[in-house]
């Protein structure tokens, strides 16, 4: 199938509505039929100031990002943007075409 990969950058510790926005963006994208989502948080980066972000036990929690990533038809695509445009929430995203399937080979083990 032909799509795109979705996948949005936020900081770990943004709130929306009361919501860690990792979170919410999982449950909207659920709430609207998308086949699956994953979170993952980084480990170190740094975004359009330019300050390093590293995971040291010392640091305060909230500052590194968590990537979203969906896996989603290019109808999806549009009515999950389309809704989240309508929030007022900030969020960078990237959208990459993708092409997608399951092998699955039938055997009899």
């Amino acid at each position: 199938m032909q799509g795109s990969f979705l996948r949005f950058y936020v900081h770990e510790g943004h709130r929306y509505r009361g919501r860690l926005v990792w979170e919410w963006l999982l449950e909207e994208a659920n709430g609207f039929g998308i086949r699956g989502g994953s979170a993952f948080r980084a480990m170190a980066g740094f975004g359009r100031h330019h300050v390093l972000h590293e995971n040291h036990f010392f640091e305060l929690a909230g500052t590194l990002t968590v990537e979203v990533e969906f896996i989603v038809t290019e109808d999806e695509a549009g009515k999950l943007l389309a809704h989240l445009k309508e929030h007022p929430v900030r969020l960078f995203y990237a959208q990459i075409p993708a092409t997608f399937g399951i092998l699955s080979p039938d055997r009899a083990d």
